[in-house]
């Protein structure tokens, strides 16, 4: 009997055991969530509480196994099977509250600072952070479950023997990928691109979505996804609209007969400008930048306090002020001359010697 019941006690209560303790945790951490609303803190932590209550249960076992004597021929794997998803959890519940450290200090910095590129900064490096933590805990973890196997002890001395050239191997091998992660790091401390910034390459016009150690991904206008390598951001030139102030000008050009009403053109362009919400009042023109035997080119321009809003700004001004040239000035729009082109005059011999104007006659009045 005594047998029979070992077991179900030492695991039962190893169980009991660790409801009870996640549970008191998991009241402590909510009344703290209850002082402090501010603080995303314990909400965070409480998160954790399946790999806490893991690591709590499988510790226990650890411990208490030996006194179950249950299956004692499999003892030993069994003991080894436990002791690797102690490491595992363990390597969980890091990561878990790592990252809720983490994320409350950004959150706090958020509140504090209201500058937007240094909150986009700093969310940028956090993450990155973040994912070398992870990274580390990560490989930890494998190695010390590997450790607990006695070949792999034995292999040890073997594997550091063969470091030196096995890293240079690696080196080689892995040449872009190391790149690739030098240069996250570079993004990341060197401030040259931060998440949310509203950036164009190779042409395409998009916002920094994410950014890791090897690639990014740019979320262009049209919702399309753009991944790159990073070191394409350390080598190449690119734009980045929302480096330093986010405040942008933008342009809109026509091309209008020689006749277009500039002046009153300017007037409409500052009643557009009133009514358009996107526009931030600093600044706006209407001027003529070129022409040709045809037509002329007027650059409207205009401001805004960021690039969303100077595309909305610029989108507006050129509908209202086609449509209101169409509507009042229809002849301000470019045209294509049809009638009869003016033949140059025409020079006749004089009995003198000398030249006598002629005009010709027009083909379709007959007068000169």
């Amino acid at each position: 009997m005594e047998d029979a019941l070992r077991p179900v006690i030492v695991i039962g209560a190893s169980v009991l055991i660790t409801v009870a303790i996640g549970w008191a945790t998991d009241r402590l951490l909510r009344k703290a969530d209850e002082r402090d609303h501010d603080s995303p803190l314990w909400e965070l932590l409480r998160r954790a509480r399946i790999p806490y209550q893991l690591v709590l249960c499988t510790a226990l076992l650890r411990g208490s196994y030996d006194q179950a004597k249950m299956l004692e021929r499999h003892q030993a794997g069994i003991a080894r099977a436990l002791t690797l998803v102690l490491i595992g959890s363990t390597a969980w519940l890091v990561i878990r509250i790592a990252a809720a450290v983490v994320e409350t200090t950004y959150s706090r910095y958020a509140r504090v600072h209201q500058d937007a590129a240094r909150v986009r900064r700093v969310r940028t490096q956090v993450e990155l952070i973040m994912r070398v933590v992870s990274a580390i805990v990560i490989v930890v973890a494998i190695a010390s479950m590997l450790l607990t196997f006695p070949a792999m002890r034995a292999a040890g001395a073997s594997l550091l023997a063969s470091a030196g050239i096995l890293g240079i191997v690696a080196g080689v091998a892995a040449q872009s990928t190391l790149s690739n992660m030098f240069a996250g790091l570079q993004i990341a401390f060197g401030d040259m691109v931060r998440i949310g910034d509203t950036v164009v390459v190779d042409g395409e016009w998009g916002t920094v979505e994410e950014i890791t150690l090897t690639f990014l991904t740019v979320r262009t206008w049209d919702e399309r996804r753009i991944t790159m390598p990073v070191s394409y951001f350390t080598s190449k030139p690119f734009e980045n609209w929302s480096r330093g102030t986010p405040e942008m000008t933008g342009t809109v050009f026509w091309h209008l007969d020689h006749s277009a009403p500039v002046e009153e053109m300017r007037e409409k362009l500052r009643d557009i400008l009133r009514e358009c919400p996107a526009w931030d009042g600093r600044a706006y023109s209407l001027v003529v930048t070129d022409s040709t035997p045809n037509t002329l080119q007027v650059r409207a321009l205009m401001t805004a306090k960021d690039s969303a809003d100077i595309w909305t700004v610029r989108v507006a001004v050129r509908e209202q002020m086609i449509t209101w040239l169409v509507r009042e000035h229809r002849y301000a729009l470019p045209r294509v001359n049809t009638s009869a082109a003016v033949l140059p005059p025409q020079r006749l011999p004089s009995p003198d010697g000398t030249s006598l104007r002629k005009d010709r006659e027009h083909p379709r009045t007959g007068r000169a």
